[in-house]
């Protein structure tokens, strides 16, 4: 009768409080240990960083950070590891992450509010928001967007960042950089409002790139580029930081392999060209926010 009595009380205090007393969810590492797969969200527009090629292939420098991502997983469960790329946008990416339905994406801006609902890795770039325009535009100053027709992707910082500086301008959703880019072209909206990166990236892949223009020497603000987990999900978390810093730390150190992977997407001869001097100095503040990591020779 005790027993009943005992296991009725903890029954109800478990209904109370909102939680099993016989399970726990399930962790990124127990599954992929259990399935064998990481479920990996992904842009597909958001060049260098995640894009499909005219090949028809998910290429990108957060493409070739998750491979890195996979083998520390693998070496760390025992066990190969197949990655499963699922189509994300700026409007689902933390709905799917939430929902558990995605363990890792990348291209993440970081934000306060964000980071109440998941976990952010280290920064794996510096971002922000900034305007694609026709080329020879004068638009740039916040005064200068007053009435204009301005482009932005949903739910995304640009939006939020645009909406702030120039609550004044005419706001005209667009679902994709492609679609903002031909607005841009035609003339229906004055500018496009998104990352940096992207837009630049995605200026320089387009047929008449030198039509375009984007206003990267003064964004409206700037954020850091991450990865994402599930929260309470550590000891992944430390997997994906781990991978980020052994990275930034080969190319420091002048590994082979890794400065070929920075330079694939942002070298002399990468989708975009950034100052060797600039690479440098980011990826030696990330580093030496962490504990130095020995790359053997």
């Amino acid at each position: 009768m005790i027993k009943k009595t005992v296991l009725t009380v903890l029954m109800s205090l478990g209904l109370t409080l909102g939680f099993s007393l016989t399970s726990h969810a399930e962790t990124v590492l127990e599954r992929a240990a259990r399935t064998g797969t990481l479920t990996v969200g992904t842009l597909t527009e958001a060049v260098p960083l995640s894009y499909v090629n005219d090949k028809g292939q998910l290429v990108g420098y957060s493409v070739d950070l998750v491979n890195l991502i996979k083998a520390r997983v693998e070496e760390q469960l025992g066990r190969s590891i197949q990655i499963d790329f699922v189509t994300i946008t700026p409007e689902n990416a933390m709905v799917k992450m939430e929902e558990r339905e995605i363990d890792l994406a990348c291209n993440v801006g970081f934000t306060w509010n964000r980071d109440l609902f998941v976990d952010f890795s280290v920064p794996l770039a510096r971002s922000g928001t900034t305007l694609l325009l026709k080329a020879g535009s004068s638009l740039g100053s916040p005064e200068s967007l007053q009435g204009k027709r301005i482009g932005v992707l949903p739910k995304t910082i640009a939006e939020q960042v645009i909406k702030l500086v120039q609550p004044n301008a005419t706001f005209v959703p667009i679902s994709t950089l492609k679609e903002g880019f031909e607005a841009v072209n035609s003339g229906s909206i004055d500018a496009l409002a998104s990352d940096m990166i992207a837009l630049e990236g995605y200026r320089q892949t387009v047929s008449q790139p030198n039509a375009f223009m984007t206003t990267v020497n003064q964004p409206y603000n700037r954020e850091g580029i991450a990865c994402i987990v599930p929260e309470n999900n550590s000891k992944f978390l430390d997997i994906v930081n781990y991978s980020i810093i052994r990275l930034m730390q080969g190319y420091l150190d002048g590994e082979a392999s890794s400065v070929e992977l920075v330079n694939r997407w942002f070298g002399p001869q990468g989708i975009i060209t950034v100052d060797p001097k600039l690479i440098q100095d980011y990826f030696t503040e990330v580093v030496n926010s962490r504990e130095q990591i020995r790359i053997s020779r």
